[in-house]
């Protein structure tokens, strides 16, 4: 059984769709430049709010990948 060396990186998504999508962007996003992203935790949730409805959604998360040799 191999050891793995993991980092963890924070990245804030955004969507004006959901939080989910804010989701997907952020790690979609983070997949251009980042090699072999392994799982996500969502530190924080917020939003912009615009004429009394929901503008956007904002999703802090935190992201593990592993380190290689």
């Amino acid at each position: 059984m191999s050891e793995h060396v993991y980092k963890k990186i924070e990245l804030v998504g955004s969507s004006k769709i959901s939080i989910e999508d804010a989701i997907l962007n952020a790690i979609t996003q983070a997949g251009t430049t980042l090699e072999n992203l392994r799982w996500f935790e969502v530190v924080e949730t917020r939003g912009q709010i615009e004429d009394n409805k929901v503008a956007y959604y904002q999703v802090t998360l935190k992201v593990g990948f592993t380190v290689k040799n």
